[in-house]
Parts: C-alpha cells; structure tokens; sequence
C-alpha cells in the first residue's frame, strides 16, 4: 500500500508507526458558518481513507476537531448578537446535522479547542520555557520561528523567503515578523480564559498541536486536511510539536486538492461559496460522492453547473442495471468470478485513488447488462459484489427502486421525436386516432413510448 507524504513529495510504502495500530487526525471546520461542499469533501476524504485502512487490517484511530473560537466565530457573534460560545455550539450542531445527511461517518474522536484550553496553556507554557516562545507585554505569547531550525520542511520554504506571501500580524510586540500568535491577549468585549499571562484565547496553531498530544501522544501516523494548510498552518504545527517533544511529530502528511466553482476558487469573498444543505436539496449522496471522488483527491476539483446533473444521471443509470438484475426474476449463479473486491483494493491501495477505482464501474456494468440481456444468474451476483466493495464510497447504499424514484434523471427525447409526438398529441385532439396510432408507432420504432398523464405527456425510452 502506498500514500503520497506531502513532507517527502513522494509516494511512500505505509508502514505505521506500531505495526498495524494507526493514528490519523484531520483538521476540522471553523464553525463560523454552516458546512459548505469543501467542508463536506474534506470529511469524506479522511472518512474514506480511515474506513479503507480498517477494511484492508489496520487498527485506525481517527480524531478530528472543530475549531470553536477564533476571530471569525468572535466576529459573527458580535454581527449577530450571540455569545461567541453559544454561537459555536449552534453551528456544530448545525453542520453534524448535515454531515449525517451526507452520510459521512462520525470521527472516534471528537476535540474542541474549548474543551482543551488547559491543555493549550501547558503546551504553551512548555514552550516558554523551552525557549521557543515568549510573552510580550499586553499578555500575548509568540512562538520564535528562527527558534527551529526545520522550519519550512512542509512547505519547502526557507525563512528568507517567507515574508513573501505570508499575512504579518501588525504587531510591534513580535521578535520577528514571521512569528505567529500561541495566545492572543483578549480585547474589549471578547470571549476570554485566563492564563498565567492574562486574560486571551488559544491562536489557531496551537490548537491541533495541543488536540494531537491529548488524543495520542507524542506522535501521530497521519495527519490530513486542505492543500490550503500546508503554509503556514500544517508548518506551524510541527514547529510547535517537534520544538516540545524533539520527535517527528507526523509519519505521512495527506493532503486533498481544493474546491473551485466554475474555475474559481471557491470563497465568500467571491459569493461562490456552495452550501451543503443547498447541494443535497437538489442531488442524491451518490450523485454529490461519485462527483466528487472522480478525481484524485490530492487534485483540485472544480464545480461547474453540469457536474453534479451529469454525476446524477451517471449514478441514475446504474441504478437503473441494479434494479433491473435485482428484479429479473432469473436466480443467482454464484459462479460469477470477477474479483470486484480485487480491483477496488488495487485501485484504493494506491494512494487512495477512488477516480480509478470508480472508471472500473463503467466496465463492471457493462458486463451486468451483458450477463442480463443472456438471462445469466451470474448478474445479480456481480451487482452484490459491486454493491458491497463499493459502499465503502457511499454508494449504492441506497434500495434501487427508492433512488430510481427520487432521483432518476430522465433522458430527454431527441428534437425529432419530440416533434411527433406533438403531432400525435393534436391528431388526438381533432380525435384522428388513426393518425395518432400511426404517429405512435413511428415514435415507437425511433426507440420510445408514449405515455399519456393528466398533465399532457411524457416520453420514456424503452430498455
């Protein structure tokens, strides 16, 4: 099994670090809004990734955060008129309520950089007093990055460089300019804790570094989250840990592309953001999955207006083969040999590639209907093995029939045939039935039935 390690730029073997027990921690959301499409992508990917360590024998542990204080949620609080806290605690409810939706499984371990302050302020502390961060005068504490010396290792950047394309908190306080916020004293009506350097909150940095001691120690396996954390956060992270514990603080380092909407990047700023909510009023999970998951998910992926209506008729017709093999009557021959399970293990073995392991789908349907058009059992036997290796991405999870029903994507009818059966529709109305029945049976033999509803028509394309 091999994983790209964003520290090495290149694809490694995994080996854990004790034996078949693995360690995983991704970053989670800062809720200062509701779960938009790269939040719910993000979780997919790390749920993904540990539910195919655990299938393939590892022992996985997987903790992820929420990101409950900082200077947006403390924003949206004064915008709204909420406590900072309880502002945070409605959007956490809020956005498990709509990853539960999206069917994304529940983390072993939940943290909260609220629930930890105490351990903040001793790893902060311990830094202190290691020399590798400071208090300054107003009750702030600042980690000293010429302090380490691998600083940049994530990233692939030296010191010099940095200050291009780096935010510098305008703070005449700082030793340096690179030097980021372990604890920010509080200002004039923010949410505070006190600390031995007075009243503040954590900086963002300092809380995973924190989380990840508290959840396993010392040193984890594999730490993901965006490609937009790389710099400076996933950096800030293991200056902070390594400086404490003089270990390696992350084995392999995984990181998913980014969401883009019409070749965008997607943002508020940009009034692009899409809503999770939004996006699964109007599409199935598996239609919303098997577009997201046809691209490698170390790759960006951009959302176009068609994407998600294309996945959906893509999904559509698959459902379609597993409804039809599932109600054909024909019994099952369990001698069907394609090793489903084979090809899906080969493709996710592969850093992960669920883009490959779903271009198999295409081929494996294909040799369903095959198998139906003989009227061969074997096809109700591969479409059980397509459905069980394949759940594991979410799909096809669902009874064929209740999909069909909400979701089915309707083909629409070439021009020509439209055309006819407008005509036949008139013939009807002037009572020409002979002209509409020879009118019907031209559309038939183009391929297609027509239906009359008391809403006028409707055109199905036969099987």
């Amino acid at each position: 099994m091999k994983i790209y390690n964003t520290l090495t730029r290149q694809k490694e073997d995994f080996e854990p670090i004790s034996g078949k027990k693995v360690n995983m921690y991704a970053c989670g959301i800062t809720v200062s809004g509701e779960a938009h499409i790269g939040h719910a992508y993000q979780a997919l990917i790390y749920d993904i990734i540990r539910k195919f360590l655990n299938k393939v024998g590892y022992d996985v542990t997987y903790a992820r955060n929420y990101t409950d204080v900082d200077d947006k949620i403390i924003a949206k609080s004064k915008e709204t008129g909420i406590p900072a806290d309880r502002y945070a605690a409605m959007m956490i409810k809020k956005i498990d309520e709509q990853m539960a939706r999206f069917e994304v499984g529940e983390p072993d371990i939940w943290l909260k950089a609220t629930e930890n302050i105490d351990n903040i302020i001793d790893f902060t502390q311990k830094l202190i007093d290691g020399g590798h961060a400071y208090a300054t005068p107003d009750g702030s504490v600042y980690y000293s990055v010429e302090s380490f010396g691998g600083y940049g290792c994530l990233s692939n950047r030296k010191i010099d460089d940095m200050l291009d394309g780096v935010r510098i908190e305008n703070d005449e306080s700082k030793n340096s300019p690179l030097d980021f916020a372990l604890w920010k004293a509080a200002k004039e009506g923010e949410i505070y804790w006190d600390s031995p350097w007075g009243k503040g909150r954590p900086g963002w940095h300092i809380e995973c570094s924190a989380m990840n001691r508290v959840a396993f120690g010392e040193q984890i396996d594999i730490h993901g989250g965006g490609r937009d954390l790389i710099f400076p956060h996933h950096e800030n992270e293991i200056a902070q840990s390594e400086a404490l514990t003089g270990k390696r603080f992350v084995k392999y380092w995984i990181h998913n592309g980014l969401i883009k909407v019409n070749g965008q990047k997607m943002s508020k700023s940009l009034g692009n953001s899409l809503l999770l909510a939004d996006i699964l009023d109007k599409y199935s999970n598996d239609a919303v999955k098997f577009a997201l998951l046809s691209t490698s998910y170390r790759n960006d992926i951009n959302i176009t207006d068609a994407l998600f209506p294309e996945a959906e008729k893509q999904v559509g017709a698959f459902y379609k083969t597993i409804f039809d093999a599932e109600t054909s009557g024909i019994l099952q021959d369990e001698t069907e040999n394609t090793d489903v399970d084979k090809l899906f293990n080969d493709a996710m073995g592969d850093d992960f590639n669920t883009a490959l392991a779903l271009s198999h789908l295409f081929g494996l349907f294909k040799q369903v209907k095959a198998y139906l058009s003989a009227k061969d059992g074997k096809a109700l036997s591969l479409v059980k093995k397509i459905k069980n290796a394949y759940s594991l991405l979410g799909l096809f999870k669902q009874p064929a029939a209740e999909y069909l029903k909400l979701h089915a994507v309707k083909e629409e009818a070439p021009a020509e045939v439209v055309a006819l059966a407008e005509k036949m529709q008139a013939a009807r109305a002037v009572k020409d039935y002979a002209t509409a029945d020879a009118l019907r049976a031209e559309i038939s033999q183009m391929g297609y039935t027509v239906r009359n509803t008391p809403n006028g028509y409707e055109l199905d394309k036969k099987n």
